[in-house]
């Protein structure tokens, strides 16, 4: 199995486009010990012929473009993307579907509900109905969106997404509205979860064994971007687990057999984003990678 990180950022990327924290400063003024990223989405072949995306980035223009793997090989128009397959509904997962418009065929994968969210707004009609299929995938049902991979969606603690929430949103119920993807070529297994609220007993099991887990970056500390000024919303509250703290990813999945661990989803506030930075030595310390755009795997 082969497996890209096209996008290893949270929602806006780093630097975002109206962020003056210290990180996205950093980051802006070409610091390199801050690397740009764009948001989150993956790419996994058996074969490096045929690609699975994981998340439509609204940033998928420029990551396909800085991924020769993925780039046109035959005739005038082509692409080795077969397959889409979405985890939520959120923005950053989602808006790079209109990107992929240009009447080129690929089959789309989505819980009911994920769907259901895509189809309530027309502008996704672009991808037209005869060119991508559309196909409803059920919780816990194993599926092959390309040769080579089997994948089986699996319901992880999460929340609708912010553009859907209607008053006061349900925080941590494991419905279809996020889920965590178990991809499986031969004998390897990667798990992506790049977005979960709460790490339980249920997902320890379903991550123990895993070659490769890449799991919920997006904060270090529940009130990250309450520290850094620019928010008012803890981790919880946007659905996100984090690294550190009672409850936190880290400590909860510590005893877990897993093989490499990667931080993806990683927001513009989070400290681990500066390299050689206390928090970042600590993540590592604790046998975690922190993802970059480009970060490739081969299982």
């Amino acid at each position: 199995m082969q497996a890209i990180v096209l996008g290893s950022g949270a929602g806006g990327g780093v630097p975002q486009w109206n962020c003056r924290c210290p990180i996205c400063a950093m980051a802006r003024s070409g610091d390199r010990r801050v690397l740009p990223r764009t948001q989150s989405s993956l790419a996994v072949s058996a074969d490096g012929d045929d690609w699975l995306l994981v998340n439509a980035s609204p940033d998928i223009r420029q990551q396909l473009f800085d991924t020769p793997a993925l780039h046109p090989r035959e005739g005038l128009r082509h692409s080795p993307i077969k397959a889409v397959l979405l985890t939520n509904g959120d923005v950053d997962h989602v808006a790079g579907l209109l990107t992929l418009r240009e009447g080129q065929p690929f089959r789309l994968h989505a819980t009911r509900g994920i769907l259901d969210s895509i189809a309530a707004n027309r502008v996704f009609d672009v991808m037209a109905p005869g060119v991508v299929d559309r196909t409803e995938i059920a919780l816990n049902e194993t599926f092959s969106p390309v040769p080579g991979l089997s994948v089986t969606l699996f319901p992880v603690p999460g929340k609708v997404p912010l553009w859907l929430e209607d008053g006061t949103p349900e925080i941590g119920a494991e419905t279809e509205s996020t889920v965590g993807a178990m991809i499986v070529a031969g004998a390897r297994r990667l798990a992506y979860v790049p977005g979960c609220a709460r790490v339980t007993d249920g997902l320890k099991d379903r991550l123990s064994g895993v070659d490769a887990l890449l799991f919920d970056g997006t904060v270090l500390a529940d009130d990250d971007m309450i520290r850094a000024g620019v928010g008012t919303k803890t981790g919880w509250r946007m659905g996100h687990v984090p690294m550190t703290g009672d409850g936190g990813s880290v400590a909860a999945l510590a005893e877990v057999p897993i093989g490499q661990k990667v931080f993806v989803h990683i927001n513009n506030t989070n400290p681990v984003l500066v390299e050689d930075s206390p928090e970042r030595r600590g993540i590592e310390a604790a046998g975690w990678v922190v993802a970059h755009d480009g970060l490739a795997l081969s299982l």
